[in-house]
């Protein structure tokens, strides 16, 4: 019951501060770390005292009250990365808040993880961590099924204050009363009170408000997503006389006189699809990522476009619908499909970054009939991003694209015709700037990042979270000499962070962005690790040095399989050498970590030492800024390898 409360309070945490601290939706993966820095002092706390962890309701509590009544904008300006969000920011700059919502990430994880920590003395090593993965499967489902259904915010608090009130034994009903029923009714109220006074709609990305008006007699929706000003509903014939960029992408596609099929990536609340279908659309192809936003659309537009019987919705990611199609378009059009947050669990990785890649436009321009026409606008606010988008289509289609930038704030429209026939520009494109970044790739999809570097912000914040996090250690752990016989099993929670990034990155370029992806590849991990739980359990396993050469090999294995070779299969192909690839790393991974911890003197340091390598490994992923994320397979391998190096000569398990 701890375990899985641990990790559906982890996954809630993540989740609400991204959706109330203005831009921290950016930066998720920081509350992760402080995640991964709480958990591992929970287990290092074990046998150092004898309370209960009363504080972790208590900081849940302040965290709340803190954030709903004195909201936080993290100021998004930075060098080296975009990040698009609402156009006017104030706050403090993001290296100074994300120490601060790290450190309180912690102490709240730390309650539970001591919790979870306690119960492993009283088992055998392995079967302990059987119960841990059971309970993080547990708490992994629940959460999903809140993200199904909708669930609001108070949903996960009554569940938090449930499992708070069962697993924190009383020693004195004042002392319960005031330490963690007082607390967790706050908590409660709180989170009620958000639901009633917001009105939010929630997604499994954002927080979604909205707001219906009329402006000199027409009716317009603002919708926001996590703060943020996000769309509009509009008339289609308003926003065509209101905006031009609407209109250049049917004046520039040679096939908009005759426009039988159409597909629009990010349809959003659907003025985009009412446009097209204004334009003599016979069929349109609406794909949007977030159900409540397509939900809004089809309730509240003033054109109700989704009604259409020409129209057809997809609820999925772009990228994977365009490689899943089999269809044919005259026109396809991405349709401002920027997001607003991260894909979980990946430092970097955007909900569109697959979007946006030179892959990705080829795809596009594969699926376009003869005479067909590829399109994609927004507001790009710096002219190298321009310039970059407008090359990556140019290596895509063979030839220079149309380009008109209108209006302030670099708004562009980019238009690619199937042949060069196929387009009618204004004007020629006079080509990229020499200082713009070649071309976005999948396996660096960073499209928003102007140098092949980890931007400042990143590296002054993670610095913070390091030193943070040793002081802390030493605070909780003492001499970290106490640690120093399981130095390999820190860096195996090193290594097996990077694996599991790349695993989640993989898997969102070979079936979608989605959040059920996604969920469905964490608990697959854990799946794969408790698999190789029971078999260390119940079989003979080979040797230590065995297992690493089959994990070594596994990781060549998966860098030898290219993802375009996986892209090209069919989809249940597809799915099941994504899955043989990706897993059998991870298994191997955890016999050698099953293996090993059965064989440790002290679990709740040896459990401790790999949880705070998760630490670092999470800090390492950044590196794939700079090497993209094949490369951190290398890094994960040299990691296993320092690993093997520093395993005890007498662990009998050799």
């Amino acid at each position: 019951m701890a375990s899985a409360f641990m990790l559906f309070l982890e996954l809630a945490l993540i989740r609400w501060t991204g959706s109330n601290i203005v831009h921290l939706s950016y930066f998720t993966n920081f509350v992760l770390l402080g995640s991964f820095l709480g958990i591992g002092l929970g287990f290092l706390r074990v046998g150092r005292t004898t309370r209960q962890p009363y504080y972790s309701p208590i900081v849940l509590a302040a965290l709340v009250l803190i954030v709903l009544f004195f909201p936080v904008t993290v100021n998004r300006e930075t060098e080296g990365v975009l990040y698009f969000t609402s156009l006017s920011t104030s706050g403090p700059p993001a290296w100074a808040i994300l120490p601060v919502i790290f450190c309180a990430a912690a102490l709240v994880l730390m309650g539970p993880a001591e919790l979870v920590g306690r119960c492993f003395p009283e088992l055998p090593r392995l079967e302990a961590y059987r119960y841990d993965l059971i309970g993080s499967l547990t708490g992994i489902a629940m959460f999903s099924l809140l993200s199904l259904a909708g669930a609001p915010p108070v949903a996960w608090g009554l569940i938090a204050a449930c499992a708070y009130g069962l697993l924190l034994q009383p020693r004195s009903l004042a002392r319960y009363v005031v330490l963690v029923a007082l607390p967790s009714l706050v908590v409660v109220g709180a989170l009620t009170m958000e639901t009633i006074s917001a009105g939010a709609l929630w997604s499994p990305y954002y927080k979604v408000t909205y707001k219906r008006y009329d402006f000199s007699g027409v009716p317009i929706m603002d919708i926001s997503v996590n703060g943020i000003p996000h769309q509009q509903a509009i008339p289609a014939v308003n926003r065509l006389q209101w905006e031009r960029q609407y209109a250049l992408p049917y004046e520039r596609a040679a096939s908009a006189g005759d426009l039988g099929n159409v597909l629009i990536v990010g349809a959003g609340s659907g003025t985009d699809v009412a446009i097209a279908l204004s334009k003599g659309a016979r069929h349109v192809d609406a794909v949007e990522i977030d159900p409540k936003l397509r939900e809004l659309g089809a309730t509240f537009h003033p054109d109700r476009p989704y009604s259409d019987p020409r129209v057809t919705t997809h609820i999925t990611d772009g990228r994977a619908f365009l490689e899943r199609t089999d269809d044919k378009y005259d026109l396809i059009l991405f349709a401002l499909p920027d997001s607003l947050t991260l894909v979980s669990g990946a430092s970097s990785l955007r909900l569109e970054s697959y979007l946006f890649t030179e892959q990705a436009m080829r795809a596009a321009h594969d699926h376009l009939k003869p005479g067909g026409a590829f399109s994609m606008y927004n507001y790009y606010r710096e002219q190298w991003l321009v310039d970059r988008l407008a090359s990556t289509a140019q290596a895509a289609f063979g030839h220079k694209p149309c380009v008109d930038e209108v209006g302030s704030g670099q708004q562009a429209v980019i238009t690619a015709g199937i042949t060069e026939d196929a387009q009618r520009c204004a004007s020629v494109w006079s080509g990229a700037k020499a200082d713009t970044p070649p071309p976005a790739q999948d396996d660096r999809p960073f499209l928003y990042l102007h140098g092949r570097d980890i931007p400042s912000i990143y590296l002054i914040a993670l610095g913070l979270i390091l030193l943070v996090s040793v002081v802390s250690v030493r605070a909780v752990a003492g001499p970290f000499r106490k640690m120093r016989p399981y130095a390999d099993l820190f860096l195996l929670g090193v290594s097996f962070l990077l694996l599991e990034t790349k695993n989640v990155t993989g898997f969102a370029l070979l079936f979608g962005t989605t959040w059920i992806v996604n969920a469905i590849v964490f608990a697959g991990v854990l799946v794969a690790v408790l698999a190789a739980v029971e078999v260390t359990r119940r079989f003979r396993m080979p040797s230590l040095p065995i297992m690493y050469a089959i994990l070594l090999g596994g990781l060549v294995l998966a860098a030898l399989v290219p993802n375009s070779w996986l892209l090209g299969l069919p989809l249940p192909l597809r799915a099941v050498c994504a899955v043989v690839v990706a897993f059998l790393p991870i298994f191997a991974a955890n016999v050698v970590f099953a293996k090993r911890f059965a064989d440790t003197a002290d679990a709740t340091v040896a459990f401790g030492a790999n949880l705070l390598g998760a630490i670092l490994g999470g800090c390492l992923e950044y590196l794939s800024l700079v090497i993209g994320y094949e490369g951190l397979l290398v890094v994960a391998g040299l990691l296993y390898l320092g690993a093997f190096a520093l395993l005890p000569r007498k662990s009998p398990a050799i």
